[in-house]
């Protein structure tokens, strides 16, 4: 897992021991630490399922209307995320029934925050997974050159992009700062991490691991 740097962060954010009290003891399952989380009731809270689950301004990938969501808090630079990224997709489409919300959490400097604008900048052209596959998809350092020669591969228009990361700096700051805020009250300390359902998962999965996880939010689900 790649390590937090202490992003900035313009929300009150939760004490360390907060957290922990709201989070509740964590259970084992298949040698990871996962534990329930907390739905608060609070409007105005970055934890309601509302903006963990269904944030209206960041697109889904996988199937929209699955009974299952996967949130993945990544970093475009976070080398365990780009390995992970296509055993989680490989997930997602064999289960078939998966909504997975890719949360930008630019936490390894200032190219990761470019590299995440731009690609929420790509929204408003409807090509963000095209543009975060492109981003995730890479070995080499990123730079903004070499960020906007993927965006263009990928199809994006560049002149587009850079009139509607300007327009919608405002909107896009706000999505990095929900993100941030989420993940830390969470209790995260790196990319990648998940929640799964109504569980959170800090850290690497397996294929299996990913699986088992789908299935244990489901019975979970069942219950209530």
């Amino acid at each position: 897992m790649t390590k937090s740097i202490d992003p900035a962060a313009p929300h009150r954010q939760r004490s360390r021991r907060e957290t922990l009290g709201l989070l509740g003891a964590s259970a084992a399952m298949l040698g990871i630490e996962i534990a329930p989380y907390p739905v608060l009731g609070q409007s105005d809270d970055v934890l309601t399922e509302a903006l963990v689950l269904r944030d209206p301004e960041i697109p889904v990938a996988g199937n929209p209307a699955g009974d299952i969501t996967i949130v993945e808090y990544f970093d475009y630079q976070c080398p365990y995320c780009r390995k992970l990224e296509p055993e989680l997709r490989q997930v997602v489409q064999d289960d078939g029934k998966v909504r997975l919300v890719l949360k930008d959490w630019p936490i390894l400097g200032p190219v990761s925050v470019t590299a995440a604008r731009m690609a929420l900048a790509s929204k408003y052209q409807d090509k963000f997974i095209q543009a975060h596959d492109a981003l995730i998809g890479v070995n080499s350092k990123l730079t903004e050159p070499r960020i906007r020669e993927l965006l263009a591969g990928a199809g994006i228009d560049l002149g587009r992009l850079d009139r509607d990361v300007a327009v919608n700096a405002t909107a896009i700051d706000a999505i990095l700062a929900r993100n941030n805020d989420q993940a830390t009250a969470f209790g995260f300390n790196g990319t990648p991490s998940f929640i799964v359902g109504k569980f959170r998962v800090p850290g690497v999965l397996t294929m299996a691991q990913f699986g088992q996880a789908i299935a244990d939010a489901r019975k979970a689900a069942a219950k209530k």
